[in-house]
C-alpha cells in the first residue's frame, strides 16, 4: 500500500531527522505548576495555559522541529469527571492545539526561524492507561474492547484535528490492542497521519509483553501510521528495541531522563541524567530513527543538544 504523504516529508528530504520537543509536564513543572492531579499535564490547559504557550515557545528556540499539544491526559471522560459539560472539555482539548499554534506564530513572528523549515504542530494521543492516572501506561493491564477504544479516543482525535494540528502523536502506547484500535480508527478518517510510539517492558517488548518486532508488524500496512517507535522508556532500552524492528517506516525515539515515576504523586523520584540521549541519538539513527527527541525529565537543553550534534548550521 502506498503511504500517505507525510507532513514530515519536508524535514526528512532535507536534514537527517526531525527533532522532537522534550517534556511538557517537566517544564511546566519547573515554573511552577502543580501538577500532582488526576489531570496531569492537562490540568494547565484549565490553570496555567500562559505557561503551556511559554513552553512550547522554548522548545521552538532550543531547536524542536515538531510540538506536542498538552493534550496527553485531556480526555473527554477525564474532563466531564471534573464536572464539565462535553462541549466545555471538547473545547478544553481543542485549546491545547491553539496553544501551540499560536507558540508557533510567535516564533515565526520573532524571525527566529532563520534557514529552518516552519515546525510542526502534533497532536498528543496518550492511551486510555492516561486517563486511569494510576500508571497503567507503563503496564497495559486494562481490557477493552476495540469498540470501547475507539469511542474512548474518537472525540480528542475530532478536536486536535479540527483545531489545526499537522500530525497525530500517538504516545506511550501500551497495549498491542489499543493500538491497533487506535490505529483502524485513524485509517477510517483519512484525513490525518500519525506516528505511534509505545511504552517498553524491557529491551524487548512493549507494557503489555508483546514483542516490539510484533507491534510493529502490525502497523506495517497502515498507510496513516507514518513513524513507529518508543516514548518514555529508559535510554537503555532504546537500541535493544530500534535493532529489533525491521521497519519500512520511520522509526520515532524519545525516551525519558530515567528515574521512577509513582502514579499516587504524580512525579519522578531519582536523578535524571537526560545528558546521555544526545550523545546516542547518531547510533539510533544508524537503525532508523528519524524522529528523535526527549519525554519526561527532559528539557529544552536536551533538544539543543540533539540538534547541535545532528543537525550541522
Amino acid at each position: 500500500m502506498t503511504p500517505a504523504p507525510s507532513p514530515l516529508d519536508p524535514f526528512l528530504s532535507r536534514q537527517p531527522l526531525a527533532i522532537l520537543d522534550g517534556g511538557l509536564a517537566t517544564e511546566l513543572e519547573r515554573r511552577g505548576v502543580d501538577l500532582a492531579n488526576e489531570l496531569w499535564s492537562a490540568h494547565a490547559l484549565l490553570e496555567h495555559p500562559d505557561a503551556v504557550r511559554a513552553v512550547h515557545l522554548d522548545y521552538l528556540r532550543a531547536g524542536a522541529d515538531v510540538i506536542a499539544t498538552a493534550s496527553y491526559q485531556a480526555t473527554l471522560p477525564g474532563l466531564m469527571r471534573r464536572g464539565m459539560t462535553a462541549a466545555a472539555a471538547e473545547r478544553v482539548v481543542a485549546s491545547s492545539a491553539a496553544l501551540a499554534r499560536d507558540a508557533r506564530a510567535e516564533f515565526l513572528a520573532s524571525g527566529a526561524l532563520g534557514e529552518r523549515l516552519a515546525p510542526l504542530v502534533a497532536g498528543s494521543i496518550g492511551p486510555y492507561g492516561a486517563f486511569l492516572s494510576d500508571g497503567s501506561e507503563f503496564r497495559g493491564d486494562y481490557r477493552l474492547s476495540a469498540r470501547e477504544f475507539k469511542a474512548f479516543h474518537a472525540d480528542r482525535i475530532e478536536q486536535l484535528v479540527a483545531g489545526g494540528v499537522d500530525i497525530l502523536g500517538c504516545e506511550t502506547i501500551p497495549s498491542r490492542r489499543e493500538a491497533n484500535a487506535l490505529v483502524d480508527l485513524i485509517e477510517a478518517r483519512g484525513d490525518i497521519t500519525a506516528w505511534v510510539s509505545f511504552s517498553a517492558l524491557d529491551e524487548v517488548a512493549i507494557s503489555d509483553g508483546t514483542p516490539f518486532e510484533v507491534v510493529v508488524a502490525d502497523l506495517a500496512s497502515a498507510r496513516s501510521v507514518v513513524a513507529v517507535g518508543i516514548n518514555c522508556s529508559p535510554v537503555d532500552r532504546i537500541e535493544p528495541l530500534l535493532r529489533r524492528a525491521n521497519s519500512m517506516k520511520p522509526l520515532v525515539a524519545y525516551p525519558n531522563a530515567g528515574g521512577r515515576y509513582d502514579a499516587v504523586s504524580k512525579r519522578w523520584y531519582g536523578d535524571p541524567d537526560a545528558t546521555t540521549i544526545d550523545a546516542r541519538v547518531e547510533r539510533w539513527h544508524s537503525l532508523g530513527a528519524r524522529l528523535i527527541g526527549g519525554c519526561c525529565r527532559t528539557g529544552p537543553s536536551t533538544i539543543a543538544a540533539i540538534r547541535e550534534r545532528m543537525i550541522k548550521g
